[in-house]
């Protein structure tokens, strides 16, 4: 009797996947001046609990357990992925005009306490629908969060870029409830 070895395979093909973000463009990045108190501000959109990379983390996770099995599931949440990664890489830019540190530390209470951005954030449910769910979550907290910040923060350049990843995270919302409805 032969032994042979079966190959499992991905089918799922991810070439050509885009950003999934408004089409709208974004505000140039530049501050009014260096301002430490808002660069600490937006070190906790970029890394803290509720943050760009926390919805990065959490969207290819879900991605790479789904795309066996959900191949537009997961090029969904690819695409969701790839424009937090841009919302990230912005928030870098301003913290870096403003004076701030790009070192995976959210600065709280005024940069007196940093706390390392850790897995331990992420909500990694088992089943699509949970999953789903919970980044809709996950997405309001962030929208919340930036308002919060646009409250707090009197530079007009900042707020605007702000404002304008608060867009891409309201479409994204629309897109995961689109595929709640489907299910």
């Amino acid at each position: 009797m032969e032994n042979r070895e079966k190959t499992l395979v991905n089918n799922c093909d991810f070439m050509g996947i885009r950003p999934m973000m408004m089409d709208l463009p974004y505000p140039a990045i530049q501050v009014r001046e260096k301002n430490p108190l808002y660069a600490n501000l937006l070190s906790i959109d970029y890394c803290g609990a509720v943050s760009e990379l926390s919805a990065i983390t959490q969207y290819i996770n879900n991605e790479n357990r789904l795309s066996c099995e959900n191949c537009p599931g997961a090029k969904t949440l690819l695409g969701i992925a790839m424009a937090e990664m841009i919302h990230l890489q912005k928030l870098g830019e301003l913290i870096v005009l403003l004076g701030g540190n790009i070192n995976f530390s959210a600065k709280y209470r005024n940069g007196s306490m940093n706390k390392m951005w850790t897995p331990e954030y992420l909500q990694i449910p088992e089943n699509f629908k949970n999953m789903l769910l919970a980044d809709v979550e996950s997405e309001k907290a962030a929208i919340a969060q930036y308002e919060a910040h646009i409250k707090v923060i009197k530079d007009d350049c900042v707020n605007a870029v702000l404002a304008r990843i608060i867009h891409d995270e309201e479409y994204h919302i629309m897109l995961l409830r689109t595929m709640l409805q489907t299910m």
